[in-house]
Formats: C-alpha cells, sequence, structure tokens
C-alpha cells in the first residue's frame, strides 16, 4: 500500500466517492518500475504461410505472363505490320507458282489496276512479320503449290476504305467434293476480303467480324483464277457495313484454255459468273484505340 508523504493530509474512500479532509490533496504523481512489453513475434507457422503465399502469387503472375507472352508479341507485330506492303518483290518458290504469277501479273484486270491511280496495288500477306505469318490460316497454312501457290494480289480504291479487289488461284487441295473448292474455303476468302476492304475506313483501321452472310451461286472447280470484289456500303463509327462477291475470274480476250486432269495450270474461265456473295458487319474492337494502325 503506497503512503502519502508527510505534506499530505489524510483521505477517506467510501463505496461511491472520494473526499478529504482539509485542503484537497495535489495530485500524486507515480511512476512505475515495469517497462511496455513488446507484442510476441509471429509464429514460425504464420511466416511461412506468408512466405509460401507470395511465393505462389509470384509463380501464379510469372505463369500468366509467360503463357501470354506469344499472343502479345503477335499483336505487337501485328499492330505494327506495314499496311501496303505493294513493293514487296515476290519470288515464286516452283515453276507452276510462277507460271500462274505470270497469268495473273499479265491479266488485264490486273494491267488496268496498275494504271489507274485512283487503285493501290498490295500484298498484304507478304508483309506480315514472321512471328504472325506462320500462324495464319491464310497466310501459311492454306498456301502451296497445290492449295493457294502465290500470295493474292490486291487492289484497293482511295484511302477510306472504299473498294477492294483481289485475285487468286485456287488448287485442287481445297475441294469438299471431287473438283469442287470447299464452301468453307470461299467462306474464308470473303471473310477476309470484306474486313480489308474497310479496314481503312474505321477509326484506328482495325476491325473484326461481327457477322457474315453468304449466298453461295455457282460451285467453284478447282486449278482455276478467281477475283473478289468488295464495296464498303456504309460507316457508323466503329462500325462498317461491306458487301462483296466472288467470281471466276474472265480473260477479257480471247478462248480460255482449260486444261484439266493433266497437272498444268488452268488458264482464265470465260464465263466470270458469280460463285458466292457475302454481306458483312465489321467492327473495331475497343483495344484497337489508340494503337498504331498496321493490317
Amino acid at each position: 500500500m503506497l503512503r502519502p508523504s508527510s505534506h499530505h493530509i489524510l483521505a477517506f474512500r467510501t463505496p461511491n466517492s472520494r473526499f478529504f479532509l482539509g485542503q484537497r490533496l495535489p495530485s500524486q504523481r507515480f511512476t512505475s518500475s515495469q517497462t511496455a512489453i513488446p507484442p510476441p513475434p509471429p509464429s514460425r507457422s504464420f511466416r511461412r504461410v506468408l512466405f509460401l503465399s507470395s511465393l505462389s502469387f509470384a509463380s501464379i503472375s510469372l505463369g500468366i505472363y509467360l503463357a501470354t507472352l506469344p499472343q502479345i508479341n503477335t499483336l505487337t507485330a501485328l499492330l505494327r505490320s506495314p499496311s501496303t506492303p505493294s513493293s514487296l518483290a515476290y519470288l515464286p518458290p516452283t515453276e507452276r507458282a510462277t507460271q500462274i504469277e505470270n497469268l495473273i501479273t499479265n491479266h488485264p484486270l490486273v494491267q488496268r489496276l496498275r494504271s489507274d491511280p485512283e487503285w493501290t496495288e498490295s500484298r498484304p500477306h507478304l508483309g506480315m512479320p514472321s512471328v504472325m505469318q506462320q500462324h495464319s490460316l491464310t497466310a501459311s497454312t492454306l498456301m502451296g503449290d497445290t492449295k493457294i501457290p502465290v500470295p493474292p494480289i490486291m487492289f484497293t480504291k482511295g484511302d477510306k476504305g472504299e473498294e477492294l479487289i483481289a485475285i487468286s488461284y485456287l488448287g485442287a487441295d481445297l475441294c469438299g467434293h471431287v473438283g469442287i473448292i470447299h464452301g468453307g474455303m470461299m467462306a474464308t476468302m470473303l471473310d477476309e476480303g470484306l474486313a480489308r476492304c474497310c479496314f481503312a475506313a474505321l477509326p484506328s483501321k482495325v476491325g473484326v467480324t461481327a457477322r457474315l452472310e453468304i449466298d453461295f451461286r455457282r460451285p467453284m472447280k478447282c486449278d482455276g483464277f478467281v477475283v473478289l470484289k468488295a464495296r464498303t456500303q456504309r460507316v457508323e463509327g466503329r462500325k462498317a457495313w461491306v458487301k462483296g462477291r466472288v467470281e471466276v475470274l474472265p480473260t477479257g480476250e480471247g478462248e480460255a484454255m482449260r486444261k484439266e486432269g493433266k497437272g498444268e495450270v488452268a488458264p482464265y474461265d470465260e464465263s466470270g459468273e458469280v460463285l458466292v456473295e457475302a454481306e458483312g458487319l465489321f467492327v473495331e474492337p475497343k483495344w484497337a484505340k489508340g494503337q498504331p494502325s498496321g493490317l
């Protein structure tokens, strides 16, 4: 029990109050010899759980980054690739491809478009970076001496995505029924051709297919030339509506010289009939805003 100093007077305590006789006691100050006890350190099990959680989070983050790295590189290369690689030279790898290339480049339609300053020639597949090209359906998988022997030649009108014309040769290894080009191949050509037609009309020059309606008019025989024609109908912000069709490429002059079943290139069909028609809606994705163009 603490004793008051000699100059203090006696104090009485009752259950509910405290009072002093005489002069009020000055406040007493006491010091304790006890020091503050620090909190106990974290247990070893808690530290182990914290360490393992941090290690797991770092491992998962690294795994996600490594898994998406090829897609990130591909997208970056795609957005930075040249948009009009018309100056890229093409050297056909085989004699058959050389023959097909000569027939395309000397066709009257190609000669006429090349002489018209409103049209710009390009071969977009040649402008793709290798990281993208090797995984591309149309630039790699479908290419080959008996598939698509030479990259299609494309012409675009103006710089606002107005019209597009593309000329291709379709080989015998693209068939569904014997001797008939697969309908999925024709749909793929229209999907890509209509999309490329409207790219320049979109704010960031990038678009993806939102809807594609196709009407098949006539079977396409294999080992023949086709021409795809597309025109942008309407543009509203990030949306573009495009119509197009695939026709048999007519000679424009002379007689057709088809030599089927003999391993020779079948020159142009004389008819120029419509094979497939399509309408599509293409939308610029939100992530494309502010990205460098390059499709």
